[in-house]
């Protein structure tokens, strides 16, 4: 194997992948869908549990649960107690933290050079 072949790129996980999120309560749900079937593993390998939690650390979740869906080729990630009580408690902005998943996926994620032509670019 060359040096060429070993070689990654530190990318967010955008171009990888987009998001959705939603709440209830103090609990939010955020998707991660791979934009390429072939992106899944490294998708699986590097979005984890811990990853996510540590993306997080500044909102203090209690709990991270991941539940990968591979027919999919998507995961949905359970964060509870990141929205500072919910929507009828929360001071803050973005109560329902329907931003969460754009502080997701600007999570960094190691991308082999071979993979490199599958991200997706931004326009």
């Amino acid at each position: 194997m060359s040096n060429t072949d070993q070689a990654a790129v530190r990318v967010p996980l955008q171009c990888l992948a987009h998001g959705r999120t939603g709440d209830k309560g103090n609990i939010s749900n955020i998707s991660v869908i791979a934009w390429h079937p072939a992106l899944w593993e490294l998708l699986v390998a590097q979005v984890t549990e811990d990853a996510v939690a540590r993306q997080f650390a500044h909102r203090r979740p209690s709990r991270v649960t991941r539940h990968l869906l591979p027919r999919l080729h998507a995961m949905n990630f359970v964060l509870e107690g990141v929205l500072d009580g919910g929507v009828n408690d929360a001071l803050n902005l973005d109560s329902h933290g329907k931003a969460l998943a754009f502080l997701l996926l600007d999570m960094d994620i190691d991308v082999p050079a071979a993979l490199v032509p599958l991200l997706r670019q931004p326009a």
